[in-house]
């Protein structure tokens, strides 16, 4: 009996059962507690029956259907947005001899430690009707008739795929450092341009990395709140996010509604997720062989180096810094106005000082710094423990 327990009681064997465990608990409890409660009639915590009346209500209704049209529309736009900006900023900062490189490297990498709800707000201050500095630009200097309005598909588009760029802009970056170029430079020494090459080999040997950055960037969009909140719900352009948040905020709520919601949720989620494991696992019929080491070379853009830089610069300042900087600047104004004359003669620090004056703000700093270190610890400790079993 103890020769048969000894394997199971090994120490080795132990860690992993206990990490599986744990990510079960965290991951699988909730989905199936989600999943219960969308087939009960009452609120968490409550005796109730069995019963179909949520998916029923959802499916008679017209909410599904429009939610399910505005997800699809607003994920694929803003993944497409991601990933076409993603593509074209690796490819000049991996493969062109373009200058300028670490100015746009350093650009790129702001957003990833700026929240995306302050860079939400920082667009809705640019682009606001009255101050907005960019429909100033655009109604005074470009013969704009109108403001430009983002509280629409449109905006929300733009906004979450201009945040979600960096992410697709590393992972291409690393694949681009990793490809063989053997095959590049065979189509360049055949007399193939350089656009010619990309499309048809680059493009085709790294095709699992861009289907996976694509996928990536949709599963992330279909996710995502803030912008649907802050963009879609005053505008009336409801997802499945914002559907599932004003279920649980009715009076009374309707928490069978809103795991309903969820469910539908979680299904096109996981079938995106589905489709990323696909793409990923047949990796290997990509695969270059060789017995050499190598060094990507940088494609020679000619004329055309200055100006793609400057257009990458000027392109990654207005997507990634300016609305940081739109944020800094007006919390050091009573209230939002565009730079002029009349704003800088209006800073102030008091914002700073009122701050440190309100009585929960030191409890929330605090929180806010046990929760990052907290949550980031555990996730990355998992994590690796599960990457190296498996």
């Amino acid at each position: 009996m103890k020769r048969r327990l000894a394997p199971i009681l090994r120490s080795d064997t132990l860690l992993i059962g206990l990490a599986i465990a744990v990510v079960a608990y965290l991951t699988v409890i909730p989905l199936l507690m989600l999943l219960y409660g969308s087939f009960k009639n009452s609120p968490p915590g409550v005796a109730g029956a069995f019963t179909l009346a949520n998916y029923a209500n959802l499916l008679k209704g017209s909410e599904m259907v429009i939610a399910f049209k505005n997800s699809a529309i607003f994920s694929l736009g803003s993944s497409l947005v991601a990933f076409v900006g993603g593509v074209c900023l690796a490819w000049m900062t991996e493969r062109s001899n373009m200058p300028l490189k670490k100015i746009v490297y350093a650009f790129v990498l702001v957003p990833l430690i700026v929240p995306g709800l302050l860079t939400t707000i920082g667009w809705i201050m640019l682009f606001s009707r009255r101050a907005g500095l960019l429909n100033i630009i655009a109604t005074q200097y470009l013969g704009f008739e109108r403001p430009i309005d983002i509280y629409n598909m449109v905006g929300m588009i733009w906004i979450l795929g201009s945040d979600q760029i960096p992410l697709a802009f590393l992972l291409l970056t690393a694949a681009f450092r990793a490809m063989d170029p053997a095959l590049e430079e065979a189509a360049i020494v055949a007399g193939t341009g350089i656009v010619r090459t990309t499309f048809q080999v680059t493009f085709r040997i790294l095709l699992p990395a861009i289907l996976a950055v694509w996928i990536i960037s949709f599963v992330r969009a279909i996710e995502n709140f803030e912008v649907p909140a802050l963009i879609g719900i005053p505008a009336g352009i409801l997802v499945f996010a914002t559907e599932v948040y004003l279920a649980t905020h009715k009076v009374p709520t309707d928490f069978g509604l809103a795991s309903t919601f969820a469910v539908v949720y979680l299904a096109i989620t996981a079938v995106g997720i589905f489709i990323y494991l696909k793409a990923t696992a047949v990796s290997e019929r990509f695969t270059t062989v060789t017995g050499k080491g190598y060094r990507p070379a940088a494609f020679d853009l000619g004329g055309w180096r200055y100006p793609l830089a400057l257009l990458a610069v000027c392109f990654a300042f207005i997507a990634f810094i300016l609305p940081l900087l739109s944020v800094i600047w007006s919390s050091f104004l009573p209230f939002y106005m565009a730079p002029s004359r009349q704003a800088l003669a209006s800073l102030t620090f008091d914002n700073y000082g009122r701050l440190f004056t309100l009585p929960l703000i030191h409890r929330a700093f605090w929180n806010s710094f046990i929760l990052g270190v907290s949550s980031s610890t555990v996730v990355m400790v998992l994590t690796a423990f599960m990457a190296w079993i498996v």
